[in-house]
């Protein structure tokens, strides 16, 4: 028996407390609502409260999955969390996240650590899992509290990233050896630790130092307990990459972007994205942006947007769909979905 990784459910969760562009301005009287909206497509973002974790988003989101009928917790063979804001430095959240969704103690569990790629990275990593016969029903879960470590002053990234997760199950269904790269596939890396330092956060690593209230974020990258984003070099580094990695898929997949149904970018902001579908020559009727009342919830983006798509029935079986990721690292991916699902 020949098994297809594809995915057959999506469910998401937003923490209850909104910041609406209205609030931003109500604090920063210099600031302008229409001027927020235009440059990043956002109205609203989501906040986690004080006792609200990226595990307990992730473990609500896969409880609205099972309670879809999806499939059971007895049914998870595995678990994949992607977070760069986890609780803990151990012990592994997903292991937490299996207790408290009472998922079998036989199934794996594994954290790992990426950013506006870690939906696509995740989907590889299920696909490996899956067609290696190593297992059957993936909980793919990815999760983001970045509003924790964003200093309330910075103006560059508070209008930016909102808190939320998502959970994607991703199961092994029976093909046929005739019809290959059906469901998830292929995929294209990219990687540049040589701009690992214009967005990053040295909170909570070893090297971090004690928190300390009168920190405030710089222009330049130093060792402080918040979010620091290089605006202007991010968006240099999007423009540069995400051309060439959708064009290398394509070309491995032997497509043309008329072959491409729905493009389903990180949800970066509205400026980046535009650009780039600008670039591209993408039909908007074919690229989603779904950042108005969600915000860029980094690896959560792309399978929020699924939803929403499926939701609005932009998203429909026999589909081909281009995901494409790109941030924090540098770190850059794209893959093909051959949509089976339908809700």
């Amino acid at each position: 028996m020949n098994l297809q990784a594809t995915i057959t459910a999506i469910e998401y969760h937003l923490p209850s407390e909104e910041l609406t562009n209205e609030d931003l301005c109500a604090s920063f009287p210099d600031w302008s609502m229409d001027k927020i909206e235009k440059k990043t497509g956002i109205r609203t973002r989501h906040i986690s409260g004080p006792d609200e974790f990226a595990s307990d988003l992730a473990a609500t989101a896969a409880q609205k999955l099972f309670a879809s009928g999806a499939c059971k917790p007895q049914d998870i063979d595995f678990i994949l969390f992607c977070t760069q804001s986890p609780e803990f430095l151990l012990p592994t959240t997903a292991c937490l996240i299996q207790d408290q969704l009472g998922i079998p103690c036989t199934a794996g569990a594994l954290d790992f650590n990426l950013g506006c790629t870690g939906f696509i990275y995740g989907l590889s990593l299920a696909k490996g899992l899956i067609e290696t016969s190593q297992a059957t029903n993936i909980l793919l879960l990815t999760g983001e509290t970045y509003s924790k470590f964003i200093h309330p002053e910075d103006r560059s990234v508070r209008t930016l990233f909102g808190d939320g997760a998502a959970a994607t199950l991703v199961q092994g269904k029976e093909t046929s050896k005739s019809t290959p790269n059906e469901g998830i596939g292929p995929f294209i890396f990219g990687t540049d630790g040589g701009g690992g330092q214009n967005l990053k956060a040295e909170c909570g690593g070893v090297r971090s130092i004690k928190f300390s209230k009168s920190d405030l974020p710089s222009e330049e990258p130093s060792k402080e307990n918040h979010l620091y984003m290089n605006g202007p070099e991010i968006f240099n580094f999007t423009l540069k990459v995400v051309p060439q990695c959708v064009h290398e898929l394509l070309s491995k997949s032997r497509l043309t972007l008329k072959d491409i149904d729905l493009f389903v970018f990180h949800q970066a902001n509205a400026h980046v994205l535009e650009h780039l579908r600008d670039k591209l020559n993408i039909d908007k009727s074919k690229f989603l942006l779904v950042l108005e009342h969600v915000g860029n919830t980094v690896s959560s983006t792309i399978p929020i947007a699924l939803k929403e798509a499926l939701s609005s029935q932009k998203l429909n079986p026999g589909q081909r769909i281009m995901l494409v990721g790109f941030g924090v690292g540098y770190s850059w991916a794209s893959n093909l979905v051959h949509w089976f699902h339908n809700e």
